[in-house]
């Protein structure tokens, strides 16, 4: 079974759109909506937004142990200031960690020294910031399980809905092809039927052609023949029979039912092996022998399958 971004590929979404649809949403349908949301939204600006999110959590993170480096080194208090933003700094460590955000160069040292933690506080600092980053993970692990989740139910909907699809597919493609089949076979009756008037025409030019030839030698005048028309027979009012009684002879017995004329065979054949828990490859008229197997066989209505008022079925 081809995978959810190889059917979007199929339907003729890019590439690079189309695996960012899958890795956000987890499945085909989610993908589409996805899709369908977003189609008036350049790849690059998705991507910028993307970016910038993620960037502004690995900041926030990157400061969090920024600041427990500096903690933790235990190095001589300094004062440190950006002549770019005027912002201040207690030590080398935050300064730098500010410089590679903002892209500020410029620093000096200031005159205004910035009083030291005490050994309690920068503990209590310490216990605080590794708090926050303790909550931070086990926060980004439910985030990650219920979004887990999340596309895991999305996947097994999407790919029911892509099997069921298909099934649906399928099934009308044979009712297509039998019908088809159906249409091939009274086109073929039509064109005999022509073939034989022609030949039946051609057979009465010749009988007139030889009477002909027979008078001229006997030397007397050919009597036109006037056609005689036969009295055009009543037409028979044809039934509209709108149900089958059937009796289905099984393994098991005999079972008589009584169903609309449209049903298909394939729905008897499921009626039957819901009732006898025995699978129906088959059925069989007894007068005159006929046997109805197969997708285009099993398509027919009990109507075109010629069981309408009533017959009798063996079945295997």
């Amino acid at each position: 079974m081809p995978s959810d971004l190889d059917t979007l590929l199929d339907m003729g979404f890019d590439k690079e759109r189309a695996e960012l649809a899958v890795k956000k949403s987890g499945g085909l349908q989610g993908a589409l909506q996805w899709l369908e949301d977003n189609q008036d939204t350049p790849l690059d600006e998705i991507k910028a937004a993307d970016a910038a999110k993620k960037a502004e959590e690995d900041e926030d993170e990157d400061e969090t142990k920024a600041q427990i480096a500096a903690l933790e080194s235990g190095g001589e208090a300094r004062s440190l200031i950006c002549n770019d933003c005027g912002k201040r700094f207690r030590n080398q460590d935050l300064a730098s960690y500010h410089a590679s955000k903002t892209d500020h160069t410029d620093f000096s040292e200031s005159t205004e020294e910035i009083a030291p933690l005490t050994e309690e506080e920068k503990k209590a600092k310490l216990e605080e910031l590794r708090q926050r980053l303790v909550a931070k993970k086990a926060a980004q692990s439910v985030q990650d399980k219920e979004e887990h989740k999340r596309n895991e139910k999305i996947r097994q909907k999407a790919t029911k809905e892509t099997q069921d699809l298909k099934e649906e597919l399928a099934r009308k493609e044979q009712i297509k092809e039998a019908a088809r089949k159906r249409q091939e076979k009274l086109e073929d009756v039509e064109a005999k039927k022509r073939i034989k008037a022609k030949i039946e025409a051609d057979k009465a030019e010749r009988r007139r052609k030889a009477e002909e030839a027979k008078a001229a030698r006997e030397g007397r005048a050919v009597e036109a023949a006037v056609p005689v028309a036969a009295p055009a027979a009543a037409p028979r009012p044809k039934a509209n029979h709108s149900e089958a009684r059937l009796r289905l002879q099984t393994d098991s017995g005999n079972i008589m039912k009584t169903l609309p004329a449209d049903t298909t065979l394939f729905e008897l054949a499921q009626q039957l092996q819901s009732e006898t828990g025995k699978e129906v490859t088959s059925f069989t008229t007894t007068f005159p022998r006929h046997t109805f197997q197969g997708s285009v066989d099993m398509s027919k209505t009990l109507k075109e399958a010629g069981l309408v008022p009533s017959s009798v079925l063996i079945v295997k």
